[in-house]
């Protein structure tokens, strides 16, 4: 289970930052799924790629957070 639950979410990974230039919501969703990466990481027993996913899913919520418009009241 946790190998498919790991292949799925670098899966959505791919997909989500295949699709990033067509909405600020897949930049969003690609960081939530570096997240979901991180977990599976953590779980594997592999802490270096969790630490550096999660890295990768700060560096992705910056980006959508800096670079779209946001209501910010």
């Amino acid at each position: 289970m946790l190998t498919l639950y790991g292949a799925s979410v670098v899966t959505l990974m791919m997909l989500f930052y295949a699709f990033e230039a067509r909405s600020s919501w897949f930049t969003l969703a690609f960081a939530f799924s570096c997240l979901g990466s991180a977990a599976y990481g953590f779980l594997a027993g592999t802490w270096p790629f969790g630490v550096v996913e999660s890295i990768w899913s700060l560096v992705a919520l910056r980006k959508w957070y800096v670079l779209y418009p946001h209501k910010h009241d």
